[in-house]
């Protein structure tokens, strides 16, 4: 592993220097063979077993590698923390993948650090293991995210509701800079901190910025946006909720990060919520757009002092970049929709005919995912049209009015609808029986088959429509928990 390290060479304020603590008996679960060749990783190493435990577990440093844990606040549910932190994530250091973008390397549930807050700094396979599964499904699903390079079992016992046994798994991501590492120097009044991340992040993520720009923090902060929507459109294609859109959970780079307790949506419903804590349901399936744009808001706070010593000059030219954040997401959104019902491109007087759709689905209680691929399907195939016709009534001949109006075939229509649409999700459902299955066998191999399935999810493969089918409650019942 080749190690090509910038954050450490920013000031101590930004992090703790801190090693992993070492565990008992490591051994190598799962490993990302796909991500570790575009990382460079040496095959005498992704061949090596014990190695890839010492090293994945935090038991052996790399060379190379400087392990630190990153600081940072946030905004959770609302309410502001400002010493927040890596409390159980060791930053080992960036590797140059070989298309030449640099990415973090980082251990999560490796041990304590100053920010654990008395916390035990581990992780349980679990959650470690459904980080892996819904990383790489995103991924494949073509959605912006960090994501797993392996996961090793540390031979050492968690202690949460119940014993279970303990893990480490490894993110991959473009780096780790969140809103909420913004808002921990603006906390303190650090503008000289302030202004490096600033100047770091832009050279990191939007090198087209040049630094010395006198407008660059209004550059930034319209990337930062653009990056926002971008990945709030991806996550409400496929039907994703996060679950915990704090401000330390929203990275910059616009990639997902931290899957705790996070779910697929079965039924539509924009009031979709699943996670145990998310009492008010501010992260509910339809809110997330809302949320990314107060998450915006935050980030933005931070920069005013930068843009001009005059807070209201400042504001004058901050807050109508949050403000057009709107206008942007519901052009985007409406494009999105457009595209996932085979049309190319979409009027301003088509949006009542898409959100009629929605209202449809909503009120008979129709699976997302199905919904929308049984359209694609109703292309080609008579029976699923008589299907449609029934559960849809007027609003699906009038839809395919539609499409004739503009000149589109229906071949035309399925292609685009066939890249937009997926065949196969981590339905809750099953992401549950997996884990269960391989905490009671002990074999990965069952959770081999479903990422087999998972990382295909566009094509109809030998064992996709074992993990197609919708819960049988239309998971009404279904809770996530952090797991941490």
């Amino acid at each position: 592993m080749k190690f090509s390290n910038t954050y450490s060479q920013l000031d101590s304020a930004f992090y703790q220097r801190i090693a992993p603590t070492k565990v008992a008996a490591p051994q190598l679960l799962l490993w990302n063979k796909n991500l570790a060749q575009s990382l460079l990783i040496d095959e005498q190493i992704t061949n090596n077993h014990n190695l890839l435990a010492q090293y994945f577990s935090g038991n052996q440093i790399p060379d190379g590698a400087e392990p630190m844990a990153l600081a940072y606040s946030g905004h959770q549910f609302g309410h502001f923390n400002p010493n927040l932190g890596d409390g159980r994530a060791h930053l080992l250091g960036e590797i140059i993948d070989n298309d030449n973008k640099r990415f973090d390397i980082q251990l999560k549930g490796s041990g304590p650090t100053q920010f654990s807050r008395q916390g035990d700094g581990r992780c349980a396979i679990g959650p470690a293991v459904r980080e892996y599964i819904m990383s790489e499904a995103m991924f494949a699903l073509g959605v912006p995210t960090s994501r797993c390079l392996s996961v090793v079992i540390t031979g050492e016992p968690v202690y949460r509701e119940q014993v279970m046994p303990g893990a480490v798994v490894t993110r991959v991501a473009s780096s780790h800079i969140r809103v909420g590492t913004f808002q921990y120097f603006a906390a303190k009044g650090d503008l000289e901190s302030l202004n490096t991340l600033t100047d770091y992040t832009i050279n990191r993520h939007f090198s087209h910025i040049d630094i010395n720009a006198e407008d660059k923090i209004e550059q930034f902060l319209v990337c930062a946006i653009d990056k926002q929507i971008e990945l709030i459109i991806a996550w409400m294609r496929v039907g994703f909720i996060h679950g915990v859109m704090n401000t330390d959970n929203t990275a910059i780079s616009g990639e997902t990060i931290d899957f705790g307790p996070c779910a697929m949506m079965s039924h539509y419903h924009s009031g979709t919520v699943f996670s145990s804590i998310d009492k008010q349901g501010r992260y509910a399936f339809g809110n997330q757009p809302h949320i990314a744009q107060w998450n915006m808001a935050r980030l933005a706070e931070c920069l005013l002092l930068l843009v001009d010593s005059n807070q209201e000059k400042a504001l004058e030219k901050i807050e109508p970049l949050i403000i057009a954040f709107n206008a942007k997401f519901e052009t985007a959104y409406f494009t999105m929709l457009a595209n996932k019902l085979g049309l190319n491109e979409v009027a301003k007087k088509d949006h009542q005919f898409i959100n009629e759709l929605l209202e449809l689905m909503q009120k008979q209680q129709l699976d997302y995912t199905s919904t929308f691929a049984k359209l694609t399907d109703s292309l080609t195939d008579t029976d699923i049209q008589d299907t449609l016709k029934q559960q849809l009534g007027d609003w699906y001949a009038n839809w395919l009015t539609m499409l004739a109006s503009k000149n589109q075939s229906a071949q035309t229509a399925k292609t685009l609808m066939a890249k937009n649409n997926p065949l196969v999700i981590p339905r809750n459902h099953h992401v549950e029986a997996i884990l269960a299955e391989y905490e009671t066998s002990g074999q990965s191999t069952v959770i081999d088959d479903f990422l087999e399935v998972l990382r295909s999810p566009y094509e109809q493969l030998k064992r996709t429509s074992q993990f197609q089918d919708e819960p049988k409650d239309g998971d009404h019942q279904y809770r996530t928990f952090c797991g941490t």
